[in-house]
């Protein structure tokens, strides 16, 4: 019982000096993953649905909308997809919608 309590203590005080972070232990996306999904990314076509781009990338890390859902703009942004760890980028893929039809109008890479 002291042991776990002596290892609870050590783990409390190493994740206040950074030394470990839970966060961490969610890991990144593996370099092979990461190299596919990038390589994934080069099949993007203008006009493609979200279904398409969702069976082709996988779910986004994050969704935002801009203006109305008749005239606006949705993004996806797919995190951590660049297979080497010293170039971390962001996905973002627009969408526009043309009769209640969401449909991919452009995309580009940014950093972090």
């Amino acid at each position: 019982m002291r042991f776990l309590l002596f290892a609870l203590l050590v783990a409390a005080f190493l994740g206040t000096t950074g030394w470990f972070s839970p966060a961490g232990a969610q890991g990144a996306k593996s370099g092979a993953a990461a190299g596919r999904a990038e390589r994934a990314a080069v099949d993007l076509k203008r006009g493609m649905t979200l279904e398409e781009v969702q069976q082709l990338l996988g779910k986004p890390g994050r969704t935002a909308l801009s203006g109305s859902t008749d005239t606006g703009t949705l993004r996806w942004t797919y995190t951590g997809l660049a297979s080497n760890a010293s170039s971390d980028r962001n996905l973002n893929i627009d969408f526009s919608s043309k009769a209640e039809l969401w449909t991919v109008s452009g995309w580009g890479w940014s950093a972090y």
